[in-house]
């Protein structure tokens, strides 16, 4: 088994959900730092253009032991990036046991199959939306974790399977919660693709590109300074370099396990973030004011300073506009894809 090192000889590291959105970052992120990668994904959600050429893809599931033993055999994974899974809080309320399964079923066999192949590192793509609706904000990593929607706790499930995990066996793990992750890489070579996403930067850009009539705004009356609700939106390439960082720190640190959050620590509420598409965009997106969805919280920024102080991490991409830009010039791009 290779544990790699972040030296001259690095792990060969297993991507799943390589082909989605974050995956693909990561993907991109650990090639341009000269790691050898793999990846995994079912396509159910995912895009065969998203993983670049010369990664070596596999089409399946992650629930497959047989596959991801043969795989790991054939790659000599020491480490594996787990961004497999379904993401939509709303659909999770509505269909709990498609989250349980994605999420927490199938990513009990995935560590299953590490532990019986051995892979000595395991970086675990979890959420903020684990801490449900925190009692102070900016949310610190030891704030209470109680989910208010399954994806939350879907989520939470494989955290607490990590922690076991790595106390009974050779591995250590990382845990990284997101907040709110958007943007496209800004050399344009992946983004956000879905369709009928409900990323509200991707659904502005649309909307302001005329894919969307109109942005609908949920919840008006939170107790935030406008009524809408406050997210921390944090660059979807500078989470990616998160976690090339903390697989080296994983490496370096064999004995140790991490739980971190991953954002900017500062919020914008939904109409400040439609107010930017605005000015980046020179256009007026028309505003659809809806009632509450259930299981928003009315405001979830990130304290940083543990990813800060554990690993060498410098956000490069934090402006919003910036933000807003990258996701603009990959949603032009994509035409140009679905047309070809």
């Amino acid at each position: 088994m290779n544990t790699g090192s972040s030296g001259d000889h690095k792990a060969a590291v297993l991507v799943t959900g390589g082909a989605g959105y974050i995956g693909s970052h990561a993907v991109l992120a650990l090639r341009d730092g000269g790691w050898p990668v793999a990846v995994i994904d079912n396509l159910t959600t995912g895009f065969r253009f998203a993983v670049p050429e010369g990664v070596v893809f596999y089409e399946g599931d992650i629930e497959d032991g047989a596959l991801l033993a043969r795989i790991f055999e054939e790659r000599g994974i020491g480490a594996i990036m787990h961004f497999a899974g379904s993401v939509v809080v709303p659909e999770s309320v509505e269909n709990p046991l498609k989250y349980y399964h994605n999420n927490t079923v199938k990513s009990r066999a995935l560590i299953d199959a590490a532990v019986k192949a051995g892979v000595p590192h395991f970086i675990f793509s979890s959420t903020a939306a684990t801490y449900g609706v925190p009692e102070t904000s900016p949310v610190q990593e030891d704030s209470p974790q109680v989910p208010i929607n399954p994806y939350g706790w879907s989520k939470l499930m494989t955290e607490q399977m990590l922690t076991d995990v790595a106390a009974a066996h050779p591995m250590n793990f990382c845990a990284l919660r997101y907040f709110n992750v958007a943007g496209a890489d800004p050399e344009g070579r992946s983004g956000q693709s879905t369709t009928g996403a409900t990323h509200l930067i991707k659904v502005a850009v649309e909307a302001a590109l005329g894919k969307r009539d109109k942005v609908a705004v949920f919840g008006t009356d939170y107790d935030t300074p406008d009524g809408t609700g406050v997210r921390d939106y944090i660059h979807v390439t500078d989470l990616a370099a998160a976690h090339v960082l903390a697989l080296e720190a994983l490496i370096e640190q064999p004995d140790r396990s991490m739980k971190m959050n991953c954002g900017y620590g500062r919020g914008f509420s939904v109409l400040e973030v439609l107010d930017a598409v605005d000015r980046v965009t020179n256009r007026t997106i028309e505003r659809d004011m809806q009632p509450r969805r259930a299981g928003d919280p009315a405001s979830l920024i990130s304290d940083p300073s543990r990813i800060e102080a554990t690993l060498p991490w410098q956000p490069r991409h934090a402006a919003l506009d910036e933000i807003i830009a990258h996701a603009l010039q990959w949603e032009r791009k994509l035409d140009d894809i679905r047309r070809d």
